[in-house]
């Protein structure tokens, strides 16, 4: 799929605009055309081979979505790179371990990014956005628009890319970081073959059409919406800017988070074609919401970082199914579905990460999700078996936070999700404090904890004390979160 996109950017009218933006007045204007995507692409791929870089080597990213992130991409896929996506939202030490296992050759940040490791860092805290300095992890490099402070630029070199090196279907692609703790952390990674397989089965569920709009910004929207000839275009972040888009470009296709539809929804705006939603659940009541809104179709896509997409249901479909647990559709082509034994459910397929860093390869990915299979076999989830919480389209691991809230005078402490009411989480901590500790102090002390922890910050931290359970005397999550829904509710 990324050989088809690099083709097609240069042969299928390279002047139309690739990706749009909205500006406030309401004018609609090419960020990119096809061909000068095409040329950024090659003038990278040219840069990074002039830095040594060559296939098998690591390229860390911390680039904001977008014409940039996707060009890298595919120098990357050119010269046989690993790409390591890095979230800034992950909090400094997690993405710190992060860095130390995946061993960047290099780090490609752009100045927002590097910004927020350093003059930034106490502003960006309140946006939930936190790095380490990336100069102290490896080399670095400018990406886009070069500030004071920021590393060396990147320049996009020469006008023809070098000579693509040998590389096999199973060479790694991407690394992107999921589960584990600070002191483990988990990556999985997908081959080049598994990466393409995922782009396939996006291109043939959605269909985009050649001179369409697609609005979305995520790296399984740009790739089968530009390699099949649509132009895109990147969400506003603000829900009126976000309503006004859709009014004026009439897209053909949505894709936007079930927190950003919600959002849109109550600012008024409007749909067309089909929208599809993912990322976080997406009950039924949502996507009819979607559609009494103005859209043709609504569809929630199930997709997990180990295998993007899994499977998918539009809103009819959903709503018709009248037992228990949540419908998320048939398994698309190609991904095979079964239930281990405790009820979790199995996913496989062509497009399933390869293995998880560091670790041996493994055909099927224990999803966490508890499921059933309906007799003609679709999949309902039954809830899940792992410890995380999904909070505004967010993947939190209390693993990876918790044992920063381990301070003096704490005795223990959990993060656990409680219903927010419009069918996503809050996030609160559940502190107990030591015998004799002085909650005004205790409290004033996890200030600096809970700011390093970006994105994963509670929405609320209670004191009180951490039910227990089991002959090992373990948290009890479930009792944490009861007791902290009451508590909430006082």
């Amino acid at each position: 799929m990324l050989d088809r996109l690099t083709h097609a950017l240069r042969t299928d009218h390279p002047d139309r605009p690739a990706v749009l933006r909205h500006t406030r007045l309401g004018t609609v204007r090419p960020v990119i055309r096809r061909g000068e995507l095409a040329d950024l692409a090659d003038g990278y791929a040219a840069a990074l081979h002039a830095h040594g870089l060559g296939p098998g080597d690591t390229v860390g990213v911390a680039v904001r979505p977008g014409p940039r992130a996707l060009a890298v991409m595919l120098a990357a896929h050119w010269l046989g790179l690993r790409i390591a996506v890095l979230d800034p939202t992950a909090g400094p030490d997690v993405l710190a371990a992060r860095l130390t296992l995946a061993r960047p050759d290099l780090v490609l940040a752009d100045a927002a990014a590097q910004a927020v490791a350093g003059w930034a860092g106490p502003l960006a805290r309140r946006a939930d956005l936190a790095l380490p300095r990336l100069t102290a992890l490896g080399p670095v490099a400018t990406l886009g628009r070069r500030l004071p402070g920021c590393a060396p630029h990147l320049r996009p070199a020469g006008a023809t890319p070098p000579a693509r090196p040998d590389g096999g279907p199973e060479t790694d692609a991407v690394i992107v970081f999921t589960s584990g703790t600070t002191a483990r952390p988990r990556a999985v990674v997908h081959t080049r073959d598994g990466l393409a397989a995922g782009l396939r089965t996006v291109a043939d569920l959605v269909d985009p059409r050649p001179g369409t709009v697609v609005l979305g910004g995520t790296f399984f929207v740009l790739v089968p919406a530009l390699a099949a000839g649509a132009a895109v275009v990147l969400p506003a972040r603000r829900p009126a800017a976000l309503g006004r888009q859709l009014a004026r470009l009439d897209p053909a296709h949505t894709y936007l988070t079930p927190p950003q539809l919600r959002a849109a929804l109550a600012a008024g705006a409007r749909f067309t074609g089909r929208v599809w939603t993912g990322s976080a659940p997406a009950d039924a009541a949502l996507l009819r919401r979607v559609k009494q809104s103005g859209a043709h179709q609504a569809w929630s896509v199930y997709a997990l970082t180990e295998l993007f997409p899994a499977a998918a249901v539009e809103e009819a479909d959903k709503s018709a199914h009248d037992g228990d647990g949540d419908l998320v559709g048939a398994p698309l082509p190609g991904v095979r579905a079964r239930i281990a034994t405790g009820g979790e459910l199995l996913l496989t397929g062509p497009g399933a990460r390869q293995r998880y860093l560091g670790e041996d390869p493994d055909p099927w990915v224990r999803t966490g999700d508890r499921a059933a299979l309906t007799p003609d076999g679709r999949i309902v989830l039954a809830g899940r078996l792992k410890d995380m919480v999904l909070r505004r389209a967010e993947n939190i691991y209390p693993g990876l936070y918790e044992p920063t809230l381990h301070l003096p005078g704490v005795e223990l402490a959990v993060l656990v999700g409680v219903p927010a009411g419009d069918g996503d989480e809050r996030l609160v901590a559940l502190v107990q404090p030591a015998p004799g500790t002085d909650p005004r102090r205790l409290r004033e002390a996890l200030r600096g904890p809970l700011d390093r922890m970006a994105a994963a910050r509670p929405d609320a931290v209670l004191f009180g004390e951490v039910p227990l359970a089991g002959r090992s005397r373990k948290p009890d999550r479930a009792a944490a979160a009861a007791y902290c829904v009451r508590e909430s509710a006082r």
